[in-house]
Parts: C-alpha cells; structure tokens; sequence
C-alpha cells in the first residue's frame, strides 16, 4: 500500500531492535538464556559465538599461600583475599581497563560506561538540580515571597528527606524484581511535574506539600544507579563509574545556582513571575527530557537486560565477569520477599550493623546541603542576588575535584579505607575551621572550599558495600536499601537540632557535629575492613586462594 504501512510492519518493528528505535517503541526484554541453564541447542546456538571460548574458559589460577610467616600490617592490605597474586599483577593503577580484559570485554565496560554511567550523571544531576534549588530559591525572593519566617526553611528540607525515607521501603523489593529501566525514568518525569508545581506555592505549606512528593519520587534514585552499578561492574571498576555517576550530584548543586543566578537576572518578574519561580519551572523542563531518554539508556540487569544497544553475546559476557568477580544475579524462582532465609540473614549477618553505622556517619558527614554556605556569603551583605549564586557554585565545582580524586584512588590504588581516610582527613580540617568562627575571611573561604570532602567517599561506601554483599542479587537489594533508610532517617531529625536556620550563618552545632561524624567515620571503617577481610578470608578458595597455613592469625 503506497504512502502508509501496514500491520506487519508494525510487527517487525517489535522484533528487530534497531526497528524498535527507528519507530520509537521501548525495549523490551530479550530473554537471553544462562550458560549453565540452557538446552543444548541454546548451547550449540552459543558456541557459535566468537567470544564462547573466553565465556566458558576460566584462565584464573589457583594459589596457594603460606601464611606462617605472615606481617600484621597485612591486615592493611584490603585485597589480600579478595583476589589473587595472578589477578592483581592484571591490575595496572594507570589503566582504566584491566590488562586481561578481553577487546570483548573493553567493548562491552564502554557500552556500559556510555549507557549506564553517563546516563546516571545525567539523571543525579537533574535530581540534585531538583533538590538543592530550594536553597537556591530561598535566597532569591522566595523567603519574603512565601513569608517564610524562623526555621521554614530547615523543616521544609526535612519534609522532603521524610518523603524519601518513606517510598525506599517497597524498593527492597523493587530492585530486583521490576524492571529498572522502565521504574527510573517514569520516577524522573513524577517528581519534575511535582518540581513544576513548586512554582506555583502562595505560602509554606503549599511548598512543603511540592517538596514532600518530590522526595517520595526521588527516593530510590540513588540507591537504584548504586544497585545497577554493582550489577554490571567488577570490584576494581565500580566506584570510578560511581564516582562518575556522583559527579552528577555536584554539577545539580553547581548549575542550580548558576542557573538561577542567570534566571534572576534575564526573567525576574517576566510574564509577572519572580527569579525563583522560573527556576522551578526550567528545571521541570530539564528534568523531563532527561526522564525520556532514561526509557532508552538504562539497561536493566545482566539477568534481565531491556536495553536495545547491548548483544545477546555482551549480555552472556556480562554474566561471565559477574561469575569471575563472584556476583550472583540469579535470584531462586522459588524464593519470595518474605522467605525467612533471607530475614535471618539479615538478622543475624554483621552486614545491617557494621554498615548502618557507618553509613549515617556517611550521611551525616557533610555540612553542603544545610545552605550555609550561601547564607554566610549573603551575610555578607556586598554581593547581589544573582552573585550569591554564582558564587554558590564555586564548592560543588571544586568538589568535582575531590571526588575524581577520592574514586580514582579507591579503584586504581585498590584500597577503599585509604581513600575514605584521605577524604575525611579534609573534611575534618574544613568544619573545625568554621566551628571555630573567628578566623580570617579568607580561612573561612578555604574552609567551605573543603565542604564537599565529606561526601567525596559516598561513592567508595556504596561500592564497597556492593562488593560485601554481591553473593545475592536479592540480599543485596534489602541490605542497601535498609542501610540508606537508617542513614536518611537520621538526618531527617539531626538535621533539625544542628542546622535551625535562625543560628545562621555560624551554626555551631552543625559544623562541630559534622567534624565528629566524619572522625567516627574515619574510625568505623576500620571495623568494617576487620569484618570484610574475616569475610573474604572464608571465601579465599571461591576467591582462588587456598590458605595453606590454617592457625594464621585472622585477619
């Protein structure tokens, strides 16, 4: 039929994955069998491919290790029985590739880096975009616009963290069991028409309604990416490509107050809106074109890949380098959410201690998103509007640089503790500056400078708790989840108590309980070295050690 189409057309559309984008359609699940799972024709189908010989071949050596002689500051060494003499000498700090990575491999980790890291960067930057503009507003009208008063600023951020707090709990169950790349996207457009809705708020309580919904649909976000991450990444890959993904929460804090000093200088009062409204309103935009190409770029898992730019032989690869870094993707048909197995684990495991401890030190280690940075340069009273935020956007700006640094070292030195150490070590030094107070201007400048430091690890915590538990998809989900809750909650209500916007611009508390946490940090990531070595050293064979000397001293 001349000038249309016809009903098979529409059909090959949805079968051929290039035709599916050429048309416009969604991905969809291609049901790609596991090698050990298979028939033998889906085996034979296999075999066919040319990277069958690596996928079925493991060049992994065993070693063998006498540990009589053993040196306390082994114990220093994180990657002692996580791999192997053979697997480490692959290891090159300069290389982003490790030296045994197949051009199969290299293909299949820049695919990923393109569609999943990249995509991440975008998504956390229009969240923090959404996120932090609050602040931003603030000092641009929005205080006298609304009648905020005393601390309406400080519960209003508390609003939203409950809102986030609130809608993690389902994804214990959601992140391994629904498909991520349709439940991230339709996430993203929810909370920007909330953000859009911002911008219509008469007075507190109407705001802090927008704020509430827009923490409920960002809720998952940053535990969903750090859970795709974990899914698709080897040990000694993960944190730069979350670190990647974080830079994104420093471009949202950096370009939210560049653009809403841009805004507030060309469309204050435009059509009779003020800066701040505009903001909300561009922002929305923003955030909705970034939710439509989520649709498209986020892959799904290995087990249950939807995405149109990933081969069937890149996705049973895929499952190959989960194997060599012993992470599991399969969760038991026969398993349910509410399995005892799985609670008792919890339960009864160090992992949900140890690692919510440390993770609300980790939440609770950064003074960046009370705003007091720019409600001290306000303070000043010499700068305009739309300087105040401009300048607003020199700390996140810099802390790109600590947290390139911070991801880089973790991965490419193999030591997670040392880079946390380091990055804490200037956060310290930053926050007891500003507890003091009556320091020179230009201390105080340096000072805040360092604010970002403190969650410059966030990327290496996350990480490393991937690699803890990346025996069981499942397990995993719930132990993320669960520790982010707890950490959350915590500054929902500390928050509160240090930051009360009436103590600005000095907050005394605040400064000084952000250098405590950070310290306590510090600390308790040794407790969690003791406990992830004892782990590893039991699972040294699975990790292709073999102890020879069994009455060495425990790690």
């Amino acid at each position: 039929m001349t000038g249309g189409f016809s009903v098979s057309a529409i059909g090959s559309a949805f079968k051929d994955p290039i035709s599916r984008l050429k048309w416009g359609f969604l991905p969809v699940e291609r049901d790609v069998p596991d090698l050990k799972e298979d028939s033998d024709d889906d085996q034979d189908s296999v075999k066919e491919s040319p990277v069958y010989e690596h996928i079925v071949d493991d060049k992994s050596s065993v070693e063998f290790r006498d540990e009589s002689n053993r040196k306390w500051w082994k114990f220093f060494d994180e990657y002692e029985y996580r791999q192997n003499s053979k697997q480490r000498s692959a290891h090159k700090w300069y290389h982003w590739f490790n030296q045994d990575d197949t051009p199969e491999e290299r293909k299949l980790v820049i695919k990923l880096d393109i569609l999943l890291c990249f995509y991440s960067l975008m998504a956390y930057w229009v969240k923090y975009l959404d996120q932090t503009n609050l602040n931003n507003a603030y000092v641009s009208g929005m205080k006298e616009s609304i009648g905020m008063k005393g601390n309406d600023l400080v519960h209003t951020q508390a609003v939203f963290t409950v809102g986030t707090i609130v809608f993690q709990i389902p994804f214990m169950y959601i992140l391994y069991k629904v498909p991520l790349s349709y439940v991230l996207p339709t996430l993203d457009i929810c909370w920007s028409l909330f953000t859009l809705g911002a911008y219509r708020a008469t007075n507190v309580s109407h705001l802090e309604a927008m704020r509430f919904f827009i923490g409920l649909f960002e809720a998952p976000g940053y535990l969903a990416y750090m859970y795709l991450f974990g899914s698709w990444y080897k040990v000694d890959e993960i944190v730069r490509r979350s670190m990647v993904y974080y830079i994104g929460q420093y471009l949202g804090v950096l370009t939210s107050g560049l653009l809403q000093g841009a805004i507030y200088n060309s469309l204050n009062m435009k059509n009779g809106l003020e800066g701040w409204r505009w903001m909300f309103i561009i922002d929305a935009i923003i955030s909705i074109a970034v939710g439509i190409i989520g649709f498209y770029s986020i892959p799904g898992t290995p087990r249950q890949c939807y995405s149109i730019f990933l081969t069937d032989k890149e996705i049973l690869l895929a499952r190959k380098r989960l194997k060599d870094n012993k992470t599991g993707y399969n969760v038991p048909p026969e398993r349910h959410f509410f399995d005892r197995a799985i609670w008792k684990k919890l339960l009864t495991s160090w992992h949900i201690y140890v690692l919510s401890l440390w993770d609300i030190f980790c939440w609770n280690n950064n003074n960046g998103t009370s705003g007091a940075y720019l409600l001290w340069i306000k303070s000043l009273k010499r700068y305009s509007t739309g300087k105040v935020n401009q300048l607003g956007a020199i700390t996140p700006a810099i802390g790109i640089l600590w947290l390139i640094l911070t991801g880089c070292y973790a991965d490419f030195f193999h030591s997670r503790w040392q880079a946390i150490l380091l990055s804490q070590v200037l956060n310290i030094i930053g926050n007891v500056i500003l507890a003091v107070w009556d320091v020179p201007e230009g201390a105080k400048w340096f000072a805040f400078m360092l604010q970002y430091t403190g969650w410059a690890m966030a990327p290496v915590l996350y990480g490393w708790v991937n690699d803890i538990c990346r025996g069981d998809p499942q397990y995993r989900a719930v132990v993320l989840v669960t520790i982010n809750i707890m950490a959350q909650t915590s500054t929902a209500w500390i928050s509160v108590l240090v930051w009360k916007t009436v103590e600005a611009p000095r907050f005394l508390k605040g400064f000084t309980f952000t250098a405590c946490s950070a310290f306590c940090l510090v600390l308790w990531t040794f407790v969690v070295l003791y406990f992830y070595k004892r782990q590893e050293k039991q699972a040294s064979e699975k990790n292709g050690i073999v102890i020879v000397d069994k009455k060495s001293p425990k790690a």
